[in-house]
């Protein structure tokens, strides 16, 4: 849940990238924290035990404008997406205002893809959450795969809502910026509704 930071007169929002093991969520954090201002971004912090590892970092854009009279600050997170941990998926994803599901279209992976769709929904109703009601954007990553899955197999599979669609080649950056740019307009529409936010002091 978005909070606000009175001191800095900021509204901070968590945004966590979803999705199986290896499928391009670590690289699209990698790609934007190397490509967005650093005078508006924290560093890129990861953090590691053993067997997994979860990026993190936050940033300011310049183009967004202001909600409620605030500043809006983003917080990125990745979370490990091999099956074994699941626990640590559970945490980031508390307080999550925005969910990026960054799909493999390797045909070898769509039943990973459509298990990790599984885990994302099971693990928000832990929470009391269903991820009908977050913005979320669908990343169709390693589009540059001989013999991919097509879109409408992977369109099928998992976003039988119609959310919105970025196709993408994360080692390249290919569509990383463009599904960021998708999942904050989401989150600042739904911020824009009548709703509040908590107030963290500084």
């Amino acid at each position: 849940m978005a909070f606000i930071h009175a001191a800095k007169r900021e509204l901070h929002c968590k945004i966590v990238y979803y999705g199986p093991g290896l499928g391009g969520k670590t690289t699209n954090l990698v790609w934007l924290h190397g490509r967005l201002p650093a005078a508006g971004r924290s560093d890129l912090v990861s953090l590691q035990t053993p067997g997994e590892r979860t990026l993190y970092f936050d940033f300011l854009p310049l183009d967004v404008g202001v909600v409620h009279g605030l500043r809006t600050r983003f917080h990125l997170y990745t979370v490990p997406g091999q099956p074994i941990f699941k626990t640590t998926r559970r945490l980031v994803l508390q307080g999550a205002d925005g969910l990026v599901f960054v799909a493999d279209s390797d045909r070898s992976r769509l039943f990973d893809n459509r298990q990790s769709l599984d885990d994302l929904r099971e693990n928000l109703a832990r929470g009391g959450r269903r991820l009908e009601g977050l913005p979320l954007v669908f990343q169709f990553n390693k589009r540059d795969l001989a013999g991919c899955a097509a879109r409408g197999q992977l369109e099928q599979l998992l976003n039988a809502a119609g959310r919105p669609v970025i196709e993408a080649v994360a080692t390249r950056g290919a569509g990383v910026p463009e599904t960021l740019r998708a999942v904050v307009s989401g989150v600042l529409a739904r911020l824009a509704e009548p709703r509040s936010a908590q107030r963290r002091p500084a």
